[in-house]
Parts: C-alpha cells; sequence; structure tokens
C-alpha cells in the first residue's frame, strides 16, 4: 500500500486527469440514459431496416452524403431537421435510424425528434464509418 501512496504523492496530477476522465464517461452514461435515446449497432439497424421497414435519416451536411450514404437514406441536414419533421411524421410507427459521422449529433436529433413527437426513433452507434465496419453497403446515388 505504501508504493501506491508514494506512486500518489508523486504523480498527483495523473490521478486527477484518471478521475476527472472516469468522471467524464460516468456522465455520458447518466445522460445518456436520462435522454433515452436507443442506440443501435450497425446489425440491429439493419435487422430494423429488413424486419420493419425502418426510415434511415442521414443528417451529415451534403458533401459527406454525396461522398457515400446507407441506401435508401433520406438525407436532412441536422441544420434543417427542425423545419422538416412533417417529412418525418409520415413514417407513422415506423422506426426511424438517425445516423451521423460519428453517432453524436445523431443522438441530439433523436432527442429533438422524440421532443416533437416522433417516439420510435434510434441513433446509429457510431454512425456511417459503423455501417462500413459492418461491411454493409454503401451508396453514392441520390436518394
Amino acid at each position: 500500500m505504501s508504493d501506491f501512496a508514494e506512486f500518489a504523492v508523486h504523480n498527483w496530477v495523473l490521478l486527477l486527469a484518471l478521475f476527472v476522465i472516469l468522471g467524464m464517461l460516468a456522465g455520458s452514461e447518466i445522460l445518456h440514459k436520462l435522454r433515452g435515446v436507443q442506440t443501435l449497432n450497425a446489425t440491429e439497424a439493419l435487422r430494423l431496416i429488413n424486419d420493419q421497414d425502418a426510415w434511415i435519416v442521414d443528417i451529415r451536411e451534403g458533401g459527406d452524403y454525396k461522398d457515400g450514404h446507407i441506401p435508401q437514406a433520406r438525407h436532412i441536414p441536422f441544420a434543417t431537421l427542425k423545419d422538416r419533421l412533417a417529412e418525418l411524421g409520415k413514417a407513422g410507427d415506423k422506426p426511424i435510424i438517425v445516423y451521423c459521422r460519428t453517432g453524436a449529433t445523431s443522438q441530439s436529433a433523436c432527442v429533438l425528434l422524440k421532443k416533437h413527437g416522433i417516439a420510435n426513433v434510434h441513433s446509429l452507434n457510431g454512425g456511417l464509418p459503423a455501417w462500413q465496419d459492418a461491411h454493409l453497403p454503401v451508396s453514392r446515388k441520390k436518394a
């Protein structure tokens, strides 16, 4: 135990950084649970698409969308999402899968959609790179 105490005294900055990082990770998980956003991995998203005819919404900017997107994805940039809520309301009871570049912005988009009464929304965890890592198809055609 004295070795740890000596280490802690000499490396207090490292220990402080460790506790800050652990606190941020825990806080992120707590915030995620409080927001009530359900995240999916690529396989789960594909299952929703195939089994329940889920809508896919790409909220990245236009250039990113043109570089590659999930087939049949509707392109609704995050900046215009609030103005196009009626379009997403047409999904009815079908699930809506929202994705972005990393998965962070799509969670915010899901919160916005839920706030406006669209309840069956999911965020693709890891965004488009997670989809590609699962060796799933990417389209460069306009949807």
